[in-house]
Formats: structure tokens, sequence, C-alpha cells
């Protein structure tokens, strides 16, 4: 099996300037799933869920050939729930309730039949839950991506660094990489970082594009300017899809391989920010996956001449 992904499966509620929604799907992992299911249909979903959590949304998770066969539902409890209110320059947001529910006790159990996988994306979850997967497996994978947050970084720093000794690729945002690190300059925090163990850094800046690292090179990938942004709640996840959904693709995990893996990333974060919850990354055709990359590389291409 070629992609394994653990992380959240839940609800989210949602304000932003541009309106409000009540409970609607949401997720690291369910983002990571829907928008790595455009470039590989190998994908193996370990998640919890709670009784109420519908069964419609079981059912188009299986559409988008993502395997939940990994999916714990814990009948006589509640889904992990989250909701947040985004400020007007959409950047920074104020969590208004977090209710961990299932997610409090959950012990990622891999099955029989995901074990072998090529590549692995660990979404956010406590760090400790994530070096137990990986200890887990039976044999390690080609590639190990791990997303964190800073909440990891001020009640569990030490775990998290063990953490981040064990996987190929990190990915945090600017303001996270600047606190792990303890510098302001991204360049010479990504060094620091690099020496914690991780092969590969991926900066993640927002409207700002991202930056990916390794000890002797780097490379950034713009973001696409959008006309609306409506929700950057599953952005970043949904870049985490796209970057390693593109890598199992091609089996590929050069730094060359690594750069346009980026761009195909950012193209499914896009997608992801123009309408709520995982409502745009659901059903898309290959058409309007393949535009929107031919944008990135519209915004980037050009001819330059040394004189």
């Amino acid at each position: 099996m070629s992609l394994l992904v653990i992380g959240t499966v839940a609800f989210d509620a949602i304000e932003t300037p541009f309106g409000k929604t009540d409970k609607i799907l949401g997720g690291a992992a369910t983002f990571i799933s829907l928008a790595a299911s455009y470039f590989t249909k190998e994908i193996n979903l370990v998640s919890v869920v709670g009784g109420d959590f519908p069964q419609e949304n079981i059912d188009m998770l299986k559409k988008h050939d993502i395997n939940v066969d990994g999916l714990q539902i814990i009948k006589d409890q509640k889904t992990f729930f989250w909701a947040g209110k985004y400020h007007n320059d959409m950047n920074s947001r104020d969590t208004i309730t977090t209710e961990l529910n299932v997610l409090e006790n959950f012990n990622p159990i891999v099955p029989d039949q995901y074990q072998g996988c090529e590549f692995l994306m660990l979404g956010n979850l406590v760090p400790a839950v994530q070096q137990q997967v990986i200890l887990n497996l039976k044999k390690r994978p080609k590639l190990i991506v791990l997303d964190t947050m800073n909440f990891w970084m001020d009640i569990a720093l030490e775990d998290l660094k063990k953490t981040i000794s064990m996987v190929d690729v990190l990915t945090i945002n600017d303001g996270e990489a600047r606190q792990l690190s303890g510098e302001y300059s991204l360049v010479k925090g990504a060094q620091k970082i690099l020496a914690m163990g991780p092969k590969y850094l991926i900066i993640k800046k927002g409207e700002h594009g991202a930056l990916l690292f390794n000890k002797d090179q780097v490379f950034f990938a713009p973001a696409l300017p959008l006309e609306d942004v409506f929700d950057p709640t599953g952005a970043g996840d949904s870049f985490a899809g796209g970057f390693i959904g593109y890598l199992a693709s091609t089996k590929d995990i050069s730094f060359e391989n690594m750069k346009r893996a980026l761009i195909f990333g950012s193209a499914m974060a896009s997608f992801s920010v123009e309408k709520f919850g995982t409502e745009n990354m659901i059903g898309l055709t290959q058409e309007q996956v393949d535009t929107r990359v031919q944008q990135f590389i519209d915004l980037v291409q050009f001819d330059i001449r040394l004189v």
C-alpha cells in the first residue's frame, strides 16, 4: 500500500469575515487524504470518530478511493470538535471551543493490510502518539512526513524533538519555525531544525507561499493570488496532502521532485481556502487540478538574460 495517513477526522465550526458555519467536516487527515486522492489511489486512513459521525462522510471518502478500514468508530462517544473565529487578515484566529471527545484516548491502530506502506503522512497529533505509529510499523516507509504545531512546542517540546529526529520531512509554519529554532531568520532557523534530524524542512508562509530546505539547498514556491479566501482552516493540511500525494504517485523523493511536489501542494491549498471546510476539495476534476497547476507555472515562469 502506497500512502498511509494518520491524523484527525473531525467536525469544525468556523467564522470568518465572509460567513459562518455550523458543524462541518474537517480534520487534518480528512484534508490530507482528499488532497492526496487527486494524485494517488492507494491511500490508507487511520483515525477515530464517534457515533455521531455521518455515514455519508465515510461514503464520500470511499468515493475518493480512500481506504477507511483503519477508521475507528467509537459509537458511544462524540467526534473531535473544534470551533474558531478568524480575524480580518485571515492569518490569525481565536479558538472558541476544543472538544477532544474520542481523540482524548486515541490509539492509532495500523491494520495489517496497511503495513508495508511506502509513504507515511503524520498529521498534527500528540508527538508521543506520532512516535508510536512509527515504532509500530513493521517496515520503515520510504518517506515519513510530519506535521506539528506550536501547541506541542509549548507543552511537549522534548517529545516533539524526539519525534522530529525520527522523520524525513517536517512541515511547520514560519511562526512555529521561529519558535522551534529560536531564530528570527528562517534561513538560520531552518539549519538549526535540520540539525534535529529531518532531511528536509518545509516552512509554510500562508498567503506568501512556502520554503523547502535541505542542508545545502532552498526552494521557494509562491501562493496563488486569489480573489476570495473564505476559510484557511484546511490549507496547511491540503498542502501536505498534495505534496505527499504527488511524491507517492511518482515514487521519487529527490530534492528536484520535492520542488515539483511543493507546487502541487500549493495548488491543492489554493482550492481548499476558496470555500468553507472540505467543500471545495470534493469532486474536483483532473482538468481543474491541471489548470490550477498551470496557473502556478505561469505565475513564476519567465525568461531572463544576463548581459
